[in-house]
């Protein structure tokens, strides 16, 4: 039945690509080029750009996503939902054809009869069969039918854009907590081994201080740091373990049969990705290219609601045959041609009204659609402004790193040694351990910006038949 369904919904919307209702035109017009400056040579258009990462436990991530998410299912139900009414839609354009059969029993209890109980009849009985063939046809001379069935079937259309945009967000979804992850366990690692510096560093002070070369308030101050990074490691598992769970419910699954393969954070990779031209985002966005059959559909509904105010002609014929004996009921043939016109004289107002509720109603979708268009320019600005951001200062924090690290080693060696005093050990270990989680909140961020680039542009997704705009 899904099957036969499914085709009769093909069916009909390739019949839309003949019906009059315009593309909308936004009114608007797109940048010529970005603001912000973007990669010229990366790979357009990528269907699975989740793969362009380098992480094969991503792409086994994202494939159990797609099928095991409950969100995405109940979309693409409500895309069944949609199609089964584009048919419905589109049933009124055929004629309507029925066939009847009957039997009847009919017998006198008392008095002469009628004329069909004979009162000579011995029982008093009439018997009557029937058998017939009825076809009804409403005319559509103003176009009221053809363009509910152009909003049903654009409705349709709306519904799977949308349903790609829920797979859209789930995917990138994916790939954000999946990066995410990965960086809070980088950051547990870093924790831990900031942990064992600290714990180095208090027993070197412990010695000293027994010894008689380190004070009370040094001894102190190091056992208050070393409490202070074993907090930090169980705040940090935690974090890891929440956006765990975060993942399992996106992939539609409990956290506790979601088993991870180990991949270092540092193997995650992103790619150069092209942003194209902001005219070129119109057709790579399923949420624009949903807004916009959105708007053609409030069109049709226009139509539909003048089209209510006018006549309408009804056209019936019936072919059938009766007679009193079984045997008989294909022998006495006759048809019935009927034709009935009908206007609406008064409504109260009601169908004037319907009128205005659906030319509103597509004012509303027109600055829906407008907005959409706007709000896609700004999330790619945004990404591609993020990217430059964080790569300019991923290559100052480089140095940051290398240089915290260096000032720890000296600071350590020479307070072993006695020629430098604990503060700046002290000072020295904080300025690495930040410096140390910034690098990996730097690249986490910069991992997560590639991805709201790719989600800023549609993933990939290009519609079948791009509408022309």
């Amino acid at each position: 039945m899904k099957t036969t369904l499914t085709l009769i919904a093909a069916s009909v919307l390739l019949a839309a690509c003949s019906s009059s209702t315009p593309h909308p035109d936004s009114g608007l017009q797109a940048p010529k080029a970005w603001q912000a400056p973007s990669h010229r040579e990366g790979q357009q258009q990528d269907p699975r750009w989740w793969a362009r990462f380098g992480s094969p436990e991503l792409d086994r991530l994202i494939a159990e996503a797609r099928t095991g998410s409950h969100d995405l299912a109940a979309a693409m139900a409500r895309v069944r939902q949609a199609q089964a009414s584009a048919i419905v839609a589109g049933a009124p354009l055929l004629p309507s054809v029925e066939g009847s059969v009957n039997a009847s029993r009919q017998k006198r209890m008392g008095g002469k009869g009628s004329n069909q109980q004979s009162s000579t009849s011995s029982d008093r009985t009439v018997n009557t069969f029937d058998a017939g063939l009825s076809a009804t046809y409403e005319v559509d001379f103003w176009g009221g039918r053809r363009a509910a069935r152009d909003s049903a079937v654009l409705g349709a259309q709306a519904s799977e854009f949308d349903r790609a945009t829920v797979e859209l967000t789930l995917l990138s979804g994916v790939a954000n907590n999946y990066a995410q992850l990965l960086a809070l366990r980088e950051q547990t690692r870093i924790a831990e081994l900031n942990l064992a510096n600290a714990q180095r560093v208090l027993r070197l002070v412990q010695t000293r201080y027994d010894s008689g070369s380190a004070t009370a308030l040094e001894l102190a101050q190091q056992k208050s740091l070393v409490a202070a990074q074993q907090r930090q490691v169980p705040l940090v598992q935690q974090q890891a373990e929440e956006a765990l769970i975060t993942l399992a419910t996106l992939l539609g699954r409990p956290v506790q049969s979601l088993a991870l393969n180990a991949q270092p954070f540092a193997e995650l990779t992103w790619p150069d990705i092209d942003a194209g031209v902001p005219s070129e985002l119109l057709a790579r966005r399923p949420d624009i290219a949903s807004a916009e059959v959105r708007l053609a559909a409030a069109q049709a509904d226009v139509s539909v609601a003048r089209a209510a105010m006018l006549p309408t002609v009804t056209l019936t014929a019936r072919l059938g045959s009766s007679a009193n004996k079984f045997d008989d009921v294909l022998r006495n043939p006759f048809y019935n041609l009927a034709s009935g016109l009908v206007a609406p004289i008064f409504n109260a107002g009601r169908l004037s009204a319907e009128r205005d509720r659906a030319t509103a109603r597509q004012e509303e979708l027109l600055e829906t659609y407008r907005g959409a268009i706007i709000n896609g320019f700004a999330d790619v600005e945004k990404a591609l402004n993020g990217i430059r951001g964080l790569d300019q200062q991923r290559q100052w924090q480089s140095e940051e790193l290398e240089q915290a690290q260096r000032a720890f080693d000296i600071a350590q060696s020479r307070y072993q040694a006695g020629a430098a005093d604990l503060l700046s050990v002290l000072d020295t270990q904080r300025t690495l351990y930040a410096a140390q989680d910034q690098n990996v909140q730097l690249r986490l961020s910069r991992l997560q910006s590639s991805v709201a680039l790719y989600k800023a542009l549609g993933g990939g997704w290009q519609a079948s038949t791009p509408a022309t705009r």
